[in-house]
């Protein structure tokens, strides 16, 4: 099984759920844009990439290859809890489901409700909190 199974049932990472914006680092920034990724700038001259990712159709993304530091190094805490063998893919994709159908009752609401922000704490930012 390989765990990008997880990740291509899931995509809250990339879409905006979890993440507003992706640091990067200064290397990052040309490739990207040659992508025809959106870059943005802070006040203080850093470099980010928005959140919904603009490389992502579906839940994959077409910028795999090039995808910077800060996606390539980030784990959910769900994918870390299957890696190591704590839940089945089963039990995986169902917390993912789950996230999906809390997401989608919510879509309305000006502002996320706290249970599902719980939810998704819980399950998948852990320490990487918005």
């Amino acid at each position: 099984m390989s765990l990008s199974t997880l990740c291509l049932r899931c995509g809250l990472c990339c879409d905006g759920t979890l993440f507003t914006q992706v640091p990067l680092r200064q290397t990052e920034v040309g490739p990207l844009k040659a992508l025809g990724l959106p870059v943005k700038e802070r006040e203080d001259g850093t470099s980010l990439l928005p959140q919904r990712c603009a490389a992502l159709e579906g839940k994959r993304c077409t910028a795999y290859a090039e995808r910077p530091e800060g996606c390539r190094r980030y784990h959910c805490n769900l994918f870390s809890a299957l890696s190591e063998g704590e839940v089945s893919l089963e039990e995986a994709f169902a917390v993912v489901d789950g996230a999906h159908a809390l997401l989608l009752a919510a879509s309305g609401d000006a502002e996320r409700k706290p249970e599902v922000e719980n939810y998704l704490d819980r399950h998948f930012r852990g320490r990487h909190r918005r």
